[in-house]
């Protein structure tokens, strides 16, 4: 007889959802803590809030937490062997904040230090980390820049933006507490770079490359935005996956609405509205663009096998964005499902496919 599983402690488990209930929403801005990932198109689809981002239980969220702590930590053991240490703006009670490419582009950092004992006269930005034992270990053979190249190009443009010149990364081996320390030095070449990179992703109106064309490329698999990238799921409905929509190099992360002829408030972006249709670029494995109608607000598609459909408002071979996100192509080609549309003026407000099932 098989062994029964030990009991879940209903604390821990309320502990876990608790920690689960804590959503954020997507950011308004590209994170200078991000600029280091390899695929661009990974940052755009990002940027414009393609997904709901990753999915992560209360465990998980719970450790993703730890690293918040540490940095109180961190910064009262700086205090404590003599460093000044300033990581809260009294201006707003919270981290230091700076903000690039029209306000598109922004980070908090963990602070700035003065009196490192390396360097004591020169001022360091702060940079917070912790780290398993395998993590830990590959950060000492190789340094920061070769084991964990987001977190130097993190540094870079932070400190480009904040005009300092050293780094100051210390992090924490969270299975033993032993501790790495590494001054980075700013590299003004490589600070261009990312800023470079950072305004390709903010302006670019259609997806990036692809770091692989390959679905089943490690690196692919694993991204948040497979989904997206490489099959026939569609973005989420927002302003940002809109064609209207614009992000404008002037003011502090505006963003401008073509068929409003007006600017879109955070808040709106984040659901969009009934005029919304999908940046055709977005809708590229479903069929190619083949006409428009600025007046009446729709793009025609038509797929490889000859199928034609509009992203527009309801109507016979037209569908609303909200509708198309629940649908997939497949579903386009059933005749009952296109019969039972016609006859009820129905709306597509879930679908699930049963072969995917």
């Amino acid at each position: 007889m098989a062994a029964l599983p030990a009991p879940k402690s209903q604390t821990v488990e309320a502990i876990y959802t608790y920690w689960a209930g804590k959503m954020e929403p997507p950011r308004a801005y590209l994170g200078g803590s991000a600029i280091g990932q390899e695929c661009e198109r990974r940052l755009w689809y990002s940027f414009r809030w393609a997904t709901a981002g990753e999915a992560f239980d209360g465990r998980m969220k719970r450790l993703f937490h730890r690293g918040h702590r540490e940095e109180e930590t961190f910064v009262a053991e700086l205090r404590g062997i003599g460093c000044t240490v300033h990581d809260i703006d009294p201006s707003t009670g919270q981290q230091f904040r700076f903000k690039a490419v029209g306000g598109h582009m922004g980070g908090g950092i963990d602070g700035v230090a003065l009196g490192v004992p390396e360097a004591p006269k020169t001022w360091h930005l702060c940079e917070f980390k912790t780290h398993n034992a395998k993590s830990f270990s590959a950060l000492l053979k190789q340094g920061v820049a070769e084991a964990k190249p987001e977190h130097h190009a993190q540094m870079q443009v932070y400190m480009h933006m904040a005009s300092l010149t050293r780094a100051l990364y210390l992090a924490v081996n969270k299975d033993d507490d032993s501790l790495h320390a590494e001054r980075i030095r700013y590299d003004e070449a490589e600070a261009a770079r990312l800023m470079a990179k950072a305004e390709r992703v903010i302006y670019s109106p259609e997806p990036l490359p692809r770091l692989s064309e390959d679905p089943a490329f490690f690196k692919c698999k694993f991204c948040p935005m497979a989904a997206v990238c490489h099959t026939d799921a569609l973005p989420a409905v927002s302003c940002r996956t809109c064609l209207h929509a614009t992000p404008e190099p002037d003011g502090d992360g505006r963003w401008s609405c073509a068929k409003w002829k007006a600017d879109i408030p955070l808040d709106a972006q984040r659901t969009g509205c009934a005029e919304h249709r999908y940046i055709p670029a977005l809708l590229a494995r479903w069929g190619e663009a083949v006409d428009a109608s600025e007046a009446e607000n729709w793009v025609e598609y038509r797929a490889p096998d000859g199928v034609v459909f509009r992203n527009g408002a309801w109507g016979m071979g037209s569908y609303t964005s909200s509708e198309l996100a629940k649908a997939t192509p497949g579903l386009l080609r059933n005749a009952e499902f296109l019969a039972l549309r016609e006859k009820y003026a129905g709306t597509v407000v879930e679908y699930r496919d049963a072969e995917a099932a």
